[in-house]
C-alpha cells in the first residue's frame, strides 16, 4: 500500500485476474505509481495469476495479495480463490473494491457485497449482456461502474442499466525519456534498420482485431516507395495468439514485404521504440476500448494512423493524426504513402500529441477523477 498523507486515505482494493499484459495492465500501474499525484488514494491489488503485470506491481512497491489460479471449470479452485479474497477482506480494511471486467465481477462481486463493502465495476470493454460470463457478473450489481471511454460507457445499459456510468480516461504519465540522435541510431541499428528510414511502428496485442493485417496489406501497396520499414511489436500471450503471429510472418512473405517487416515480439523498450520510429498505425478492424497505445504514442510526438472506430475517435484527431475508413487498405495506403513523403507534415501532426494525450490522460487528473468516483460508491453503498 503505496499512499501517505496526514488526511487518511481511501484504502482501494482492485481485484484482476493479471495473467494478460496489455493496455488495461498498464492504466492499472499507472495508478500504482500515482501515489505521489494523488495521496488521497492507498492503493492495493488481489491477483489470481502471478506473470508479468504481478511482478511489475510488486516492483513499484505496490501492495499485493495473491488470490491463486482460478480455472471455472474446475469449482474448487473458484471456491479457494473467494475463500482468501473473504480473508483478505477480513484481515485488512479497505474502504471499496474495484473488480475488473465482467471475468473478475462474476467470481468475486458477490464476495465484497457480501462483506457489505462499496463495490465498483471497471469497464475496459465494450459489452453485449449476452456472453455468459456477462450474464454471471449481472448477478451482481456495483454501486458505480467506472468506464475508460464514452464508447465503452454506451455498452454498459446492456449490462446493468441502472448502475451510474463515470468516464475517467486512462491516466498515463508522459515517458521521462530523453532520446538523443544517437539514441536513436543505436536502436535502429539494433533492429537492422537504416538510419535514414521511415519507420512506422504498431504495438499491440496479437489479436486479428487488431489490425495487423490489414496493415500489412496496405503495406504491401507502398512497395514501390523505398526506405520504408515497419515494427510490428507484441508477442503471444495464447495459443491463439501464437498461431495468428505465425499467420502475420505468412502473410507478410506473401505480399513481399518481408524483408522490410520486423516483427519484434512483446518488448519492455516501448518507450525506446516509439522515440526510434515516424509514424505509429494501427488500423484496428474492430473497436478498441480506449486506446492507450495511441496516447502512448502520441505523447512520444508521433502521428497516429487509426480507423475511425471506438475509442480512437474519442483520441485523434486532425491537429495529431488521420482517422481512416475501417476495412479500407487503399485508404490507409495513401495516408501512410503522404506521411511517408512529407516529413513537414509528420512533424506538425507529431508536434500536437504530447499536449493531446496530456487533456486526455493527465495522471493527476485523472486520478482525482478516480478518487470522486470511489467517493461516489462509497456514499451509495
Amino acid at each position: 500500500m503505496c499512499a501517505r498523507s496526514e488526511v487518511k486515505p481511501m484504502r482501494v482494493l482492485h481485484v484482476h485476474s493479471g495473467n494478460l499484459y496489455g493496455g488495461v495492465e498498464a492504466t492499472l500501474l499507472t495508478q500504482a505509481r500515482g501515489c505521489a499525484l494523488s495521496p488521497a488514494l492507498a492503493t492495493s491489488f488481489a491477483l489470481c495469476f502471478d506473470g508479468r503485470f504481478g511482478a511489475e506491481l510488486i516492483a513499484a512497491g505496490a501492495d499485493v495479495h495473491w488470490l491463486g489460479r482460478v480455472r471455472i471449470r474446475q469449482p474448487l479452485s473458484v471456491r479457494r480463490a473467494r475463500q482468501r479474497l473473504r480473508e483478505l477482506l477480513q484481515r485488512q480494511t479497505f474502504d471499496v473494491v474495484v473488480t475488473h471486467s465482467a471475468w473478475a465481477q462474476a467470481l468475486f462481486g458477490s464476495v465484497a457485497c457480501a462483506a457489505r463493502l462499496p463495490l465498483v465495476f471497471y469497464l475496459h470493454g465494450p459489452v453485449t449482456g449476452r456472453h455468459w460470463l456477462e450474464r454471471w457478473a449481472r448477478r451482481t450489481p456495483p454501486d458505480v461502474a467506472l468506464c475508460n471511454s464514452q464508447f465503452t460507457a454506451a455498452t454498459l445499459p446492456l449490462l446493468y442499466p441502472r448502475v451510474r456510468a463515470e468516464i475517467v480516461y486512462c491516466p498515463l504519465a508522459a515517458s521521462e525519456r530523453s532520446s538523443t540522435q544517437a539514441d536513436v541510431h543505436a536502436t535502429r541499428a539494433e533492429l537492422q534498420t537504416p538510419t535514414d528510414a521511415t519507420v512506422i511502428i504498431q504495438v499491440s496485442r496479437m489479436e486479428a482485431w487488431k489490425g495487423h493485417g490489414l496493415h500489412l496489406e496496405a503495406l504491401s501497396l507502398l512497395r514501390d516507395l523505398p526506405d520504408w520499414v515497419c515494427w510490428q511489436v507484441g508477442g503471444a500471450q495464447r495459443p491463439s495468439e501464437l498461431r495468428y503471429a505465425q499467420e502475420l510472418k505468412r502473410t507478410a512473405a506473401r505480399l513481399g514485404i518481408a524483408e522490410r517487416v520486423r516483427f519484434l515480439d512483446q518488448r519492455a523498450d516501448v518507450a525506446r521504440l516509439l522515440a526510434a520510429a515516424d509514424v505509429y498505425c494501427q488500423p484496428n478492424t474492430g473497436p478498441e476500448p480506449f486506446g492507450l497505445a495511441f496516447i502512448e504514442a502520441l505523447s512520444a510526438r508521433l502521428p497516429v494512423v487509426a480507423t475511425a472506430l471506438g475509442g480512437a475517435c474519442e483520441i485523434v484527431d486532425d491537429t495529431c493524426g488521420v482517422l481512416v475508413p475501417p476495412h479500407d487498405a487503399h485508404a490507409l495506403a495513401a495516408v501512410l504513402r503522404r506521411l511517408m513523403q512529407d516529413e513537414t507534415l509528420r512533424l506538425r501532426l507529431g508536434a500536437a500529441g504530447p499536449l493531446r494525450a496530456h487533456k486526455l490522460c493527465d495522471p493527476a487528473t485523472q486520478m482525482r477523477r478516480l478518487h470522486e468516483a470511489f467517493t461516489l460508491a462509497v456514499q451509495q453503498g
